[in-house]
C-alpha cells in the first residue's frame, strides 16, 4: 500500500463535483476505502468526498485499486507515518442473522402471503393487509381484505402448518388439531379513497440496497447467514439428518482485517431437535453437512462455532417463542448493513409501498451495481397517501460512484415510473408468488421480478 499527498491529475471518470488541482490523497492497493476514510476523520481531516478509481494492469495482470480523498485542512509528511499505522490496525466486524422457514415468526409470514396469494389467484385487483399471530395450540388470522375471491383462511393456515413440519406432538405444534382464529375484516374505505385514484396506501419511507460483494448482490453477512439458513432447512427436508425439526436460526459474523482480506469469524447456529439425538453427534453432523458446503472457499481452521449453545433445542415455534407477521424485516432484507423504513413486507399487496416500494428501491439499486456505476447503492423512496409519485428519491453509493450521482437520479426519474401502479406494472406484481418470498428471503436469488437485471442497458448508457 502507497500513500502520498497530490494536486495532480484527477482520474477519468471522477465525479464532476471534484475541484481541479484540489489538494487530495491517493492511497494505491486498497478494498476498503471506508476503513480509510474513517482514518481520515481521527486525523481531523474535513473530508469532502472520496473517490475510488480501479484499473486493471496488463503487465502485473491486476486490479490496480486508488482511492482518493479531496479534503480541506493541512496534512504534510510528518502525518503519513499516523495515517498508516492507524490504517495497519484498525478492523471491524459485521454481524447478519437469518432463520429457516420454520421459525415462529417466518411461519406467521408465510401463512399471511399465503392469504395474500390464493386472493390473488381469483382476484389480482384484491387489497390484502393480513397479520397472523401465533403461540401455543392457536393461530390468529387478522387485517383488512377486500377481494371478490372465495377463500378458506383457517384451511389456508393448516396447510402451510403442516407443509413447514409442525405436524405432531413431537414438532411441538400440530396443524391438523391445532386452534384457527378468522379475524379478518374489509379495508377501510378511508384507505381504499386513496387508492382508489392509484396513489399510494399509505405514507412512508422504503429503502434498496446492492452491493458487489456476492453473487447475489447482497452484504457477505446476510448471504451467508441465509445460505446456511437454507441449508439447514435441504438437510431436514431430505431426512438427511432425520431428527432435525423446523424451527431455526443463522448468524454470522465477517471481520475485514487489516491487510483488506475478509474472513469468516464466527458461526451461530441453533436448530430444533428431536430429544433423542446427544449435541456432539449434532454438532458434527452441522458442521459437515451444513456449514461445510456452504462456506466453500470461505472456510478456515480458526472460525469460533456456536452450535446449539445452550445445549438443548427440543421446543420450538409457538409453544417455545410465539410467531408475529413483520418481524423479521432486517432478515428479510440486507442484515442490518442497508437501512430499513421500519415497514413489513409479508400478507401485503403491491399497492402498499412498503412492499412495492422496497422491491423497486432493490430493483434499481441492484441495476445500478450490476453495470458498474458504483460498488454499493442504497436508494430510499418516500410516500404521501393518495399522493402517485414519490415525495422524494435519495441515492447514495458511499463514494464509489464512477458518474456523479445527479447524472444516475436523472436516469431514474426520465425512465423510470415511480408510482405505485407504475411499479406494479414494471415489476408484474399482481402475478408473483409471493409465499416464496418467506423462504430464503425476498432479495438475493432468483425467480422474483425485482431481482432481474433487465435495466443495465439503461444505466450503461452513462458509462459511454
Amino acid at each position: 500500500m502507497m500513500i502520498s499527498a497530490t494536486g495532480g491529475e484527477i482520474p477519468q471518470g471522477a465525479p464532476s463535483f471534484h475541484e481541479s488541482g484540489k489538494i487530495f490523497l491517493m492511497i494505491t492497493d486498497i478494498v476498503n476505502q471506508n476503513i480509510i476514510v474513517h482514518c481520515a476523520h481521527i486525523l481531523k481531516l474535513s473530508v469532502r468526498k472520496f473517490f475510488c478509481h480501479s484499473e486493471w494492469n496488463e503487465e502485473s495482470s491486476q486490479l490496480k485499486n486508488q482511492l482518493f480523498i479531496f479534503y480541506t485542512g493541512s496534512f504534510d509528511t510528518s502525518g503519513w507515518q499516523s495515517f498508516y499505522l492507524l490504517l495497519s490496525t484498525i478492523m471491524y466486524y459485521i454481524t447478519s442473522e437469518s432463520v429457516t422457514p420454520g421459525h415462529p415468526d417466518k411461519l406467521c409470514d408465510r401463512i399471511s402471503d399465503a392469504v395474500l396469494d390464493a386472493c390473488f389467484a381469483q382476484d389480482p385487483l384484491s387489497r390484502v393487509a393480513c397479520e397472523c399471530y401465533a403461540t401455543t395450540g392457536i393461530v390468529i388470522v387478522g387485517g383488512e381484505i377486500t377481494t371478490k375471491a372465495i377463500i378458506d383462511i383457517e384451511a389456508i393456515a393448516r396447510k402451510e402448518i403442516i407443509a413447514i413440519g409442525y405436524d405432531s406432538q413431537e414438532a411441538c405444534f400440530d396443524g391438523n388439531t391445532c386452534g384457527i382464529l378468522n379475524l379478518v375484516h374489509t379495508q377501510s374505505p378511508d384507505i381504499a379513497m386513496g387508492v382508489d385514484t392509484g396513489g399510494a396506501g399509505d405514507q412512508g419511507i422504503m429503502f434498496g440496497y446492492a452491493t458487489n460483494e456476492t453473487s447475489s448482490y447482497l452484504p457477505l453477512s446476510i448471504h451467508l447467514a441465509h445460505r446456511l439458513a437454507e441449508q439447514l432447512t435441504t438437510v431436514r427436508q431430505s431426512h438427511l439428518l432425520d431428527y432435525l425439526l423446523p424451527d431455526g436460526k443463522t448468524q454470522v459474523t465477517i471481520k475485514y482485517n487489516d491487510d483488506w482480506s475478509v474472513i469468516v469469524h464466527t458461526i451461530v447456529l441453533s436448530t430444533q431437535h428431536k430429544a433423542s439425538i446427544d449435541q456432539d453427534s449434532l454438532k458434527s453432523d452441522i458442521i459437515n453437512h451444513v456449514i461445510k458446503p456452504v462456506l466453500g472457499d470461505y472456510r478456515h481452521d480458526d472460525i469460533t462455532f456456536h452450535i446449539n449453545p445452550t445445549g438443548l433445542f427440543t421446543i420450538g415455534w409457538p409453544t417455545g417463542d410465539c410467531g408475529l407477521t413483520g418481524r423479521k424485516i432486517i432478515i428479510d432484507t440486507y442484515g442490518g448493513i442497508g437501512r430499513h423504513g421500519g415497514g413489513a413486507f409479508s400478507g401485503k399487496d403491491p399497492t402498499k409501498v412498503d412492499r412495492s416500494g422496497a422491491y423497486i428501491a432493490r430493483y434499481l439499486a441492484k441495476n445500478i451495481v450490476a453495470v458498474g456505476l458504483c460498488d454499493r447503492c442504497e436508494i430510499q423512496l418516500s410516500y404521501a397517501i393518495w399522493v402517485a409519485q414519490p415525495l422524494s428519491i435519495f441515492l447514495e453509493c458511499f463514494g464509489t460512484e464512477r458518474v456523479a450521482i445527479s447524472e444516475i437520479l436523472d436516469t431514474i426519474h426520465n425512465n423510470f415510473d415511480l408510482s405505485p401502479n407504475g411499479i406494479i406494472n414494471k415489476l408484474d406484481l399482481r402475478h408473483q408468488e409471493y409465499i416464496k418470498t418467506t423462504a430464503f428471503w425476498h432479495f438475493g436469488r432468483e425467480g422474483f421480478s425485482w431481482e432481474n437485471l433487465d435495466s443495465v442497458e439503461v444505466f450503461q448508457a452513462l458509462l459511454r
